[in-house]
């Protein structure tokens, strides 16, 4: 009579297991792109939003009298969140189909 241990070690159920590892590991490499990806565009919209806002408070009267420093703030963080968010979701979508595509 056979027992639970038999149906664990079959060599269906060892590849099976390895082919979880390696899709679980493929979905963690995908997610750290995306993080990595979705930083450096959060910089970089960081930055491209700072300059303009800060410089157009300090030239036009209508900014000046109206954006505080918070205001300001929340203009970068919100550009750079969003550039963040947007990026890592279209990387990890890209090296998702990029992996999906790639199995046999």
């Amino acid at each position: 009579m056979a027992n639970g241990n038999d149906a664990a070690n079959s060599p269906l159920e060892r590849a099976s297991s390895h082919s979880m590892d390696q899709k679980m590991a493929l979905a963690k490499r995908s997610s750290h792109e995306g993080v990595v990806a979705g930083a450096k565009a959060a910089v970089v919209a960081a930055v491209a939003t700072a300059i303009p806002t800060l410089a157009s408070v300090r030239m036009l009267p209508w900014a000046r009298a109206n954006l505080n420093p918070t205001a300001q703030a929340l203009i970068i963080s919100t550009v750079a969140g969003a550039a963040y968010f947007i990026v890592a979701d279209k990387t990890v979508l890209a090296t998702a189909r990029k992996n999906s595509f790639g199995q046999p």
